[in-house]
């Protein structure tokens, strides 16, 4: 079966530190926005796998049944709170699933990659 998925979101600094909490990944860059204000990007970014856990969840929603074998992902772009993001996962199942997360005002990459499911 072919899967084509998209869906918007825009992330909150709730969010960064609810998944901070949750995954004990409380670095002061996601977490902390005077201490990210003085770093090169001037406000809290994302964690990454967030945005993969949002990928992955309209894979879930759609089709609970896909089991996930392996991922790929890289961040070219940092994600900021407040910023629309588009995603979107497309591809074959079982197979390879590409799944890539733009911030919508610019296009910018935020999340490029793959998951192979069963």
């Amino acid at each position: 079966m072919t899967i084509d998925l998209t869906a918007t979101w825009t992330p909150t600094q709730a969010e960064f530190d609810l998944f901070a909490a949750i995954s004990g990944d409380d670095n002061p860059i996601h977490v902390d926005p005077a201490f990210s204000a003085r770093t090169a990007f001037g406000r809290t970014v994302s964690h990454g796998m967030l945005i993969y856990t949002k990928l992955w969840g309209l894979v879930t929603r759609a089709h609970p049944e896909v089991t996930q074998m392996s991922q790929t992902m890289m961040f070219p772009n940092p994600c900021y709170t407040g910023e629309k993001v588009a995603l979107t996962v497309s591809g074959d199942c079982p197979g390879t699933l590409t799944v890539r997360a733009l911030r919508a005002a610019d296009g910018a990459e935020l999340l490029v990659g793959a998951m192979e499911v069963a």
